[in-house]
């Protein structure tokens, strides 16, 4: 966890579009639409403090940006998770942006991470201050994610997302190598009201509905790409959307997510993390720090239009 957290805006990428402001632009309406609520009202102690500086030089709450600057705010006590922040533009039109989220990057604020999240990096790394979140992938899943880059564009296409993404496609690394080349499971998925893990969500076993919880169809289909090392490397297509639908689903079929804390081991390392935190060996059993699952593929509909958005894979 980083003792001491700054936020760097490179002024050159984040007034690149006309409703930024005609510059010069003051710096503190700039700061007031990328810092947090709480963080905007501490805006007169951060500049008496010299938190908040241009091109190393601070300045006070009256500048205006050219331009061309960088910008740095430290926030005194603030701490965060260390993790990967290096998302990555993978295609872009004038209201959608994808983008490449790394493995243990939550998507949006947590406890723990109000700032080193996707969707803060993008609105203060990128022109788009007010971009939004269409849809989400869990924190230690990778991969590609669709975003609005603005408020009218989020209205727009949220409503119509199922018509808007219409193929999803995964990679999973999984335990063990299955006896089939490809199978398609069709089931029902649901938490348990008597589950230990309040997250989980299980294959609905017809026989005992009554501890299941609003259960929902679900649909998958997985092919073996390739296998080494008793391990094996799944495309898994989605014809559902359902709450960790693929976890559950190869979990299931006897195959778990390489590192998946809650579908594998039986759910062990996830309560122990809980509990006591996890160390060096407890990785090593796992396989991985985190689970071994990437969004590779959306394919969108614009206007009639395919338009598919791949990211290599990478076993």
């Amino acid at each position: 966890m980083s003792e001491h957290f700054s936020l760097v805006f490179n002024l050159s990428d984040c007034l690149a579009v006309p409703d930024a402001g005609t510059l010069p632009f003051p710096l503190i309406d700039f700061l007031r639409l990328r810092l947090t609520p709480a963080d905007v009202d501490r805006l007169p102690e951060l500049f008496a403090r010299g938190c908040i500086g241009i091109d190393n030089e601070t300045v006070s709450a009256g500048f205006k940006l050219s331009g061309g600057e960088t910008v740095c705010v430290s926030l005194p006590g603030h701490q965060e998770d260390d993790v990967d922040t290096a998302w990555r533009l993978l295609w872009q039109n004038s209201e959608l942006m994808a983008v490449y989220k790394p493995h243990l990057l939550p998507v949006s604020r947590t406890t723990r991470n109000l700032y080193n999240t996707l969707i803060s990096l993008v609105r203060r790394q990128t022109p788009y201050y007010d971009a939004r979140l269409l849809h989400r992938l869990d924190s230690e899943t990778a991969g590609v994610i669709l975003l609005a880059k603005h408020a009218s564009a989020d209205r727009q296409w949220k409503p119509r997302l199922d018509q808007l993404i219409i193929e999803k496609v995964y990679h999973a690394w999984v335990t063990g190598i299955p006896l089939w080349q490809s199978k398609t499971l069709v089931c029902e998925l649901s938490e348990r009201a008597d589950s230990a893990i309040r997250s989980q969500v299980y294959v609905v076993d017809g026989s005992d509905r009554k501890h299941f919880v609003k259960p929902r169809h679900s649909k998958t289909a997985f092919r073996v790409l390739y296998s080494e090392a008793g391990n094996a490397l799944i495309e898994c297509r989605l014809y559902t959307g359902r709450k960790h639908q693929i976890r559950a689903q190869l979990s299931y079929l006897g195959h778990p997510v390489v590192g998946d804390k809650i579908y594998g081991h039986r759910g062990y390392f996830y309560l122990k993390r809980i509990e006591e935190g996890l160390d060096a060996t407890d990785f090593r059993v796992l396989g991985s720090r985190y689970h071994r699952l990437q969004a590779v593929e959306l394919t969108l509909n614009i206007d009639g239009e395919r338009v598919p958005i791949a990211l290599p894979a990478q076993p």
